[in-house]
């Protein structure tokens, strides 16, 4: 498997074509130290370098990320470096002195990976502990409800976060492991069909930037707090336009099983 992940899904119930996002943050801007709880995840499998995606560290040593990311991995590593420089500078994608080795790899239980987008997270527990000042916290229980209620939701601004490609600026053309961050707009939620009400969609365009491959575990906060809404699960297709998928953080058996492991929950 090579180091770009990219699966494709078909979701014949909804006819759509779903692609797991594996690669980027697009028409977003650099984050800078404005995240530093954000990591690139890079995931072995059979003890080789496989794929990588994105992760919030939610606890001192437990990264929240996908399920689709962690799901079939033997170990791995994060950095918390913000550009690709300092990262592969860094030894990336082998150990380095910045580098923290994975000790455990944990998806949720009732994840499956043909239907990734029904139970798509992850975490990952760390060899030692990280003190970035700054952790990601859970929403409240079914918190993301509300925006279904109120008028304007599309005018519900997320901070989506991840390492990828940066398509709008030619400077980064190349670049695949700088942390990113855009502000997309709330598009779909608690709707019939695929996503269900354990997902949202949010906007991905010029405006307001959005989601592509690479991002995939990496955290859309709620407006510009430190709050999980969910983590970047599917676009989709293949382009990265139009709309982005994001699993839901404020459900009741990811809540469980993630106090189950540790995470602190509100």
């Amino acid at each position: 498997m090579s180091i770009n992940r990219i699966l494709l899904v078909i979701i014949s119930a909804a006819a759509l074509l779903v692609v797991k996002a594996t690669f980027a943050v697009t028409d977003g801007e650099l984050d800078g130290g404005d995240h530093p709880h954000v990591g690139l995840l890079l995931f072995e499998e059979n003890g080789e370098p496989a794929w990588r995606c994105s992760g919030t560290l939610v606890s001192p040593t437990i990264v929240l990320t996908a399920g689709h990311c962690t799901f079939g991995a033997s170990g791995g590593r994060i950095w918390f470096e913000a550009t690709e420089a300092e990262i592969l500078a860094d030894g990336y994608p082998f150990a380095g002195a910045n580098s923290i080795e994975f000790t455990s790899i944990l998806t949720h239980p009732s994840y499956d990976d043909a239907a990734f987008f029904l139970h798509d997270v992850g975490i990952v527990i760390l060899s030692e502990p990280v003190d970035p000042g700054v952790y990601g916290v859970l929403p409240e229980l079914d918190q993301l409800d509300q925006l279904a209620i109120r008028r304007g939701t599309q005018n519900q601004d997320f901070t989506s976060v991840g390492y990828g490609l940066q398509r709008i600026n030619p400077v980064f053309v190349e670049s695949e492991r700088t942390r990113m961050v855009a502000n997309p707009h709330l598009i779909q939620i608690n709707a019939p069909g695929f996503t269900g009400d354990y997902s949202i969609l949010l906007s991905n365009n010029h405006s307001t930037g959005g989601t592509c491959f690479g991002d995939s575990g990496g955290p859309n906060f709620l407006a510009d707090s430190n709050v999980v809404a969910g983590v970047t699960s599917f676009g989709i297709n293949g382009n990265c336009a139009g709309t982005g998928g994001v699993f839901r953080m404020d459900r009741a058996d990811v809540q469980d099983w993630l106090e189950s492991q540790g995470v602190p929950v509100p």
